[in-house]
């Protein structure tokens, strides 16, 4: 019997859907469960053929202890030692040398002296900053918020050099991004899983959390969906993700990636409305199987994108091509409250009514 756990929070609504989802197709030799953890002994396996990891982001214990399963041949979903590694300042970098479209950023040293260090420590930076140069290159209005960070946590506008000072000053230790505002269009943030199962969805990040799928915007154009997808899959494929989320900004009909480092996407049924969270769950529950029946004790199942890939074979980044792969699309469409999703008829699931074929 090949188990598949899921390791988790503070969520409430995925984490038992998607267990339940999985035992209830039955598939021969396979079953789900919450993950429970007694003890974690180095080099010995947690007895889980897949890991679907929503949690460990927050928890350093919890990461050791999927590093560890995973060198005993557990798939985790998100590879714990990418992720670990991953920020969005890299992110970036690699999506301009893809050729994805993002916001002009630059990274700041933190305001504050990290623990243990000194003036000395930083006698390779040079004191001032070309501050002028950073605010030509980036302009104003701004937004600066963490390289590493999530949840819309340590977050500022910026209108102009006093306001970012003032703001600056306040940031503490943390390591910084100023990145140019994209005034927008339209938004969207898209689901990826498994590196070829896209759900679009229209969003408003202006909207209170529960109401950001509540946009009442006329449905986007095929060409513009069709773009998305591939920025969507080119991303997911040369960062390696599992189980991510992209948000995309469309300025003057180009769609700018916002973010795209969630190594545990929101997938709360309270947040993303039913015909998301059903198409999440399935999604899910079907790629944690597949990958479930792939894996193979004694070798690495985790999942490594091109840009490892290319590194390791020494080739050129650019030259490598995201895996060709049929892309299941899906859009989902608001035309009611979030309040009232219950009441709506449920859509098909992964291959949906307005569905984008690669």
């Amino acid at each position: 019997m090949k188990k598949i756990g899921i390791l988790f929070g503070q969520e409430n609504s995925f984490p038992q859907a998607f267990v339940d989802r999985i035992n209830q197709k039955a598939e021969k030799n396979i079953s789900a469960e919450f993950v429970r953890l007694d003890k974690v002994m180095q080099a010995e396996p947690l007895d889980y053929a897949v890991i679907v990891d929503r949690i460990s982001q927050d928890v350093p214990f919890y990461r050791a202890a999927l590093k560890n399963a995973a060198i005993c041949g557990t798939a985790v979903i998100n590879n714990p030692f990418w992720w670990s590694a991953d920020e969005k300042f890299f992110n970036n970098a690699l999506a301009v040398k893809i050729g994805v479209p993002v916001p002009k950023t630059m990274i700041l040293p933190s305001k504050d002296l990290p623990d243990d260090t000194t003036d000395r420590s930083f006698r390779n930076l040079a004191y001032p900053l070309d501050w002028d140069g950073i605010f030509n290159y980036v302009g104003f209005p701004a937004y600066m918020k963490p390289f590493d960070g999530g949840g819309w946590k340590e977050v500022y506008k910026l209108e102009d050099k006093e306001d970012f000072f003032d703001k600056y000053n306040k940031t503490k230790q943390y390591v910084m991004m100023l990145q140019e505002e994209v005034v927008f269009d339209d938004y969207f943030r898209c689901y990826c899983i498994g590196g070829k199962h896209v759900r679009i969805m229209q969003y408003e990040p202006r909207n209170p959390h529960h109401l950001r799928y509540e946009h009442g915007k006329a449905p986007a154009a095929k060409k513009l969906l069709d773009t998305i997808k591939d920025y969507v899959i080119k991303l997911n494929q040369f960062l390696g993700y599992d189980f991510n989320t992209v948000e995309f900004a469309i300025r003057d009909g180009i769609p700018y990636a916002i973010d795209f480092c969630n190594p545990a996407p929101d997938a709360e049924v309270t947040s993303v409305g039913q015909a998301n969270f059903e198409w999440v769950v399935e999604t899910a529950a079907d790629y944690a199987i597949e990958r479930a029946k792939k894996q193979k004790d004694g070798l690495d199942n985790l999942t490594w994108g091109e840009f490892v890939k290319t590194s390791a074979a020494k080739t050129p980044l650019v030259a490598a091509k995201a895996k060709p792969t049929k892309a299941d699309v899906s859009v989902g469409a608001v035309d009611h409250a979030i309040e009232t999703e219950a009441k709506v008829k449920k859509e098909k699931v992964v291959k949906a009514k307005k569905t984008v074929k690669k």
